[in-house]
């Protein structure tokens, strides 16, 4: 015993001896102190007066928005920092497209400048400004992707999307709302613009506006393009149109007739609107980007070309202007505290985005009923989708709703391996459900007499006209619901969103009058987004989904694709011994009940590997069915009816 412990003494010394011998002879350097040099945001005006941005956006044959801006600075100003928007509104996370601004320079009074970009902060830029200079002037090209693997296709030869954040600069150490610009934009020959910017002139095809402040700026994008076409929807709101081809506006005036209906039945539902005008930008269009992103004033949203000339194929796609256009009062008017920044290089902070997104899924959605733009089939084939999804997620085990709003800035809505763990911006859907249940407790609680609506118009519907923002904390959600019914909101909000491991987020739906079920035909929804997509989505059945390419995109973990060592990448060449077709696969997966399994062939690399999957529970697709057999509506029934003065229960089933 005693040899032993001294042998260990022994050891540790020469263990410790031998560390500090190694210590003194490896180099072993300081870091070097990170110096904050860009200032952060103050309430106080720029002091160097109005900017002038103009962006020359003539030249669809390249994709190029060729931008000369001018700053002015204070006397006696020696350096000024200017910054690429990062922190993009809608986004809610740092997506500035640096890599886009090319060929930059500065000068004064015709002189060029030294500028270096910020060491830490790589959207500064730091300006050497000489004595007596009295402006700068930035010259840069910002490069629109001309193919999708470049990201975001902005302008084609029929039509662009100006988006003012991506291709200008602003002075740092203000409220952007602090800082004044004056912007033009020269387009195509014979182009017509749409944009919720005040004051418009043209002088052949350049158009100006009148000034305004950044943020407006920033808040204004412009969709433009040789075939347009407007309509007037009422309540000052307009629907701007611009198409790959002239005949693709021929919307029928019920098409548009429903459209008004979303405009009222808004207004009916938050009591009041938060814009002077409201500009619907849309794009018909398979060959500029997709896009739905939300402005206090306006939307840029995308269809496809025939969204007007095959109504009935599309209706599955129209949730998209309801949901943008109710961003207007939920996310724009009413923002979270701390996803309400002063400049666009505050981070933002997304623990309530379920409330930002989530309830305006929910809105969208309801809106999209009331109005006839969606038929009420359709809206709960999607319902059903979102529950059937979070029904058989592994990822609900670990993580919480409100975690899902940090994914937009670390998992930079790309594809992850396998999503169904990982989860993703779940906070959208999940928190519709969760909405949905509140609406339900709310009228059970209240015996029919009080619904969402009721919580809308106390949460959005102040202040009539108002297109500030109005900020807010849970507790003003927890406080207008009790409000409208006494109930524990509180344990309600963090079980359901706050707390992982909980059960499928169906209460809204049980409470409503319905189930969820599964059947062996994809519900409406489901049905029209895959022959859009040409897709098979397998993943409550075999656990995978699958390409028009016959290419595995997703593989559900823990299910019997997955257990058989699926994985995504992998081709399908062939089913039990046949070539692969989507209409041979569910073919064997409903031939598989009688206990044979599934065999596939997959091509994964240069490897080819034949998989028995051993899977006997036939296609499965969710839908929802009432409860309880009747005619009389149900809560969800309710929810979904228009509310407009004589419209009944008028509109698609």
């Amino acid at each position: 015993m005693i040899k032993t412990t001294t042998g260990r003494l022994l050891a540790a010394f020469a263990l410790a001896t031998s560390t500090a011998s190694i210590a003194a002879t490896l180099s072993a350097p300081a870091a070097v102190p990170i110096v904050a040099t860009v200032p952060d945001a103050v309430d106080t005006p720029y002091p160097g007066g109005t900017m002038q941005l103009d962006i020359d956006a003539s030249d669809t044959v390249r994709g190029v928005y060729r931008v000369t801006q001018t700053i002015p600075v204070a006397p006696g100003t020696t350096r000024l920092t200017l910054l690429l928007p990062e922190w993009l509104p809608g986004n809610h996370a740092p997506r500035g497209p640096m890599a886009e601004l090319v060929d930059l320079s500065f000068t004064a009074g015709g002189q060029k400048l030294e500028w270096k970009r910020d060491r830490v902060e790589l959207h500064a830029f730091h300006v050497t400004v000489p004595a007596g200079a009295k402006d700068v002037v930035a010259r840069f090209i910002h490069t629109s992707p001309l193919q999708s693997s470049e990201g975001r296709i902005t302008m084609t030869q029929e039509m662009l999307n100006l988006q003012w954040e991506k291709m200008s600069l602003y002075p740092a150490g203000h409220y952007v709302r602090q800082i004044k610009v004056k912007p033009s934009v020269t387009l195509p020959q014979g182009w017509t613009a749409a944009v919720a910017l005040d004051g418009q002139s043209a002088e052949g095809n350049r158009l100006s506006w009148a000034e305004t402040n950044y943020e407006v700026l920033v808040d204004s994008p412009i969709f433009a393009g040789k075939h347009f076409r407007k309509w007037d929807l009422g309540q000052n709101v307009t629907l701007n149109v611009v198409a790959d081809k002239p005949e693709q506006l021929a919307a029928k005036p019920e098409h548009i007739e429903l459209h008004r209906n979303l405009v009222t039945e808004a207004r009916l539902a938050f009591g009041a609107n938060h814009f002077d005008r409201y500009e619907f930008l849309l794009a018909l269009t398979d060959r500029m980007g997709g896009i739905g992103l939300e402005h206090h004033r306006s939307s840029e949203n995308q269809l496809e070309p025939d969204a007007f000339l095959e109504w009935d194929k599309n209706e599955y796609d129209r949730n998209l202007l309801p949901h943008e256009y109710a961003h207007s009062w939920s996310g724009k008017f009413r923002r979270p505290a701390r996803l309400w920044t002063p400049d666009y290089r505050q981070p933002m902070q997304g623990d309530l985005l379920w409330t930002y997104e989530g309830q305006d899924q929910f809105w969208g959605l309801v809106l999209a009923a009331r109005s006839g733009l969606q038929g009420k089939d359709m809206v709960l084939g999607m319902l059903a989708g979102w529950a059937g999804n979070f029904s058989e997620q592994p990822g609900r085990r670990w993580r919480s709703v409100e975690d899902t709003g940090f994914d937009p800035v670390f998992g930079n809505r790309k594809a992850k391996p396998y999503a169904s763990l990982a989860r993703n911006e779940d906070y959208y859907t999940e928190g519709a459900l969760v909405w949905l249940e509140a609406d339900q407790i709310i009228r059970a609680g209240t015996g029919g007499k009080k619904s969402i609506d009721d919580f809308a118009k106390l949460f959005f519907g102040m202040r009539d006209g108002d297109w500030g923002q109005l900020t807010f904390e849970v507790d003003e959600i927890v406080t207008k619901l009790g409000q409208v019914y006494p109930y524990d909101w509180a344990t309600f909000i963090d079980t359901r969103l706050n707390q992982p491991g909980q059960p499928a987020p169906v209460g809204g739906i049980e409470k409503g009058g319905y189930k969820l079920v599964w059947k062996e035909e994809p519900n409406p929804f489901d049905k029209a987004r895959m022959a859009e997509a040409k897709n098979l989505p397998l993943a409550w059945s075999l656990g995978v989904s699958i390409d028009k390419d016959a290419r595995v995109t997703s593989t559900q973990w823990d299910s019997p694709a997955f257990n058989a060592g699926v994985v995504t990448g992998s081709r399908v060449l062939a089913v039990n011994g046949i070539a692969y077709t989507a209409d041979e696969l569910k073919k064997a997966i409903t031939a598989a009940k009688d206990g044979r399994g599934v065999e596939l062939l997959f091509q994964r690399g240069d490897k080819f590997q034949t998989v028995k999957i051993d899977y006997r529970g036939g296609l499965r697709y969710p839908w929802l069915e009432r409860a309880a057999p009747g005619t009389a509506p149900t809560g969800l029934d309710l929810l979904l009816m228009p509310k407009r003065p004589g419209a009944g229960t008028k509109g698609k089933k």
